[in-house]
């Protein structure tokens, strides 16, 4: 059985990241981007990041960030991977010198295998719903049946995703990885525990069928 990798998105507290961490996820994600409300200061990323337990990777991400701003995040919080949710091109994304992911919205004319192959050297396509606002974490899907079952690069689903469908997701679209946000809240930035881990349990359902 694969195991389908779990991202948790826009953590604000520390504690929260820590019970996700003890719950099972792969990763927590860090939003750097000042106009979503699950913006967090890089002393309060540090703090996030430096309380996770090994082998839970903290992810901090931006949109069409300046180079200034990335490597002062860089220089304080302990990040083991970028995720770029911007118009970044690849050399963008690059220039740092560390591992990467970039995320995909959806729009009507996006062609995933051209995407793979401009992004060649990420971790993975994280493939999330287009938005004319939101860069992300807007709760709302989008037809899983456009993603190419046999695209060259790691497929982290987003977009929409909560305990409910999860599974059904991964037994679609069978992703590296799967990405929530909002699905798993009881407020914008505040993660629910009892959501954290249905949602768990629902990604291990899904392996499992």
């Amino acid at each position: 059985m694969t195991r389908t990798r779990v991202k948790i998105c826009g953590f604000t507290r520390p504690d929260d990241a820590v019970a996700a961490a003890r719950l099972g996820v792969d990763a927590v994600g860090l939003v750097f981007h000042p106009q979503s409300p699950r913006h967090v200061s890089v002393e309060r990323a540090r703090e996030i990041a430096s309380a996770l337990p090994a082998f839970v990777t903290a992810v901090g991400l931006f949109v069409d960030a300046q180079p200034k701003v990335i490597e002062q995040v860089l220089a304080q919080v302990p990040l083991g991977l970028l995720q770029f949710h911007g118009h970044e091109p690849p050399e963008a994304c690059r220039r740092y010198g560390r591992p990467y992911i970039k995320a995909i919205r959806m729009a009507a004319d996006v062609d995933l295998e051209r995407e793979a192959a401009r992004y060649h050297d990420s971790c993975g396509l994280l493939v999330d719903t287009w938005h004319p606002v939101a860069a992300g974490g807007t709760g709302e899907r989008f037809d899983w049946a456009r993603i190419p079952g046999d695209l060259p690069l790691p497929v982290i689903l987003a977009g929409g995703l909560a305990p409910d469908n999860v599974a059904a997701a991964i037994r679609q679209v069978r992703p590296w990885a799967v990405d929530v946000s909002s699905g798993v809240e009881s407020a914008k930035g505040i993660k629910d525990p009892a959501r954290m881990a249905a949602f768990i349990r629902e990604v291990r359902h899904g392996d499992s069928t």
